[in-house]
């Protein structure tokens, strides 16, 4: 079903996945809202690695700490999406035809 060439570029494609998993743990995004009130960091592979709040909590309403919150998520996730399209756009350059 399967030729050995076939298999060796599945194996090959696999390893590669592998090493952009581990390049992707190394990078980091941040997403901010209210002018660095929350700050979000996270890696390339969305999982969260850092929260800050820079105001004191009774400074702030419970639903503006909630939006805030949700704004900064939002947009580490959509810089953590975008780092990650781009590195495993980066290792199949080699491995499929037409990319």
């Amino acid at each position: 079903m399967f030729g050995k060439d076939m298999m060796a570029k599945l194996q090959k494609m696999q390893e590669q996945a592998q090493l952009s998993k581990e390049k992707l743990d190394t990078i980091i995004v941040r997403g901010e809202a209210g002018g660095n009130l929350v700050e979000v960091e996270m890696n390339g592979n969305r999982k969260l690695t850092n929260l800050s709040i820079n105001t004191a909590l009774d400074q702030m309403d419970k639903s503006d700490l909630e939006d805030l919150l949700s704004v900064a998520l939002n947009r580490a996730i959509q810089a953590a999406d975008a780092a990650n399209e781009k590195e495993m756009a980066n290792s199949a350059k080699g491995l499929i035809p037409g990319m």
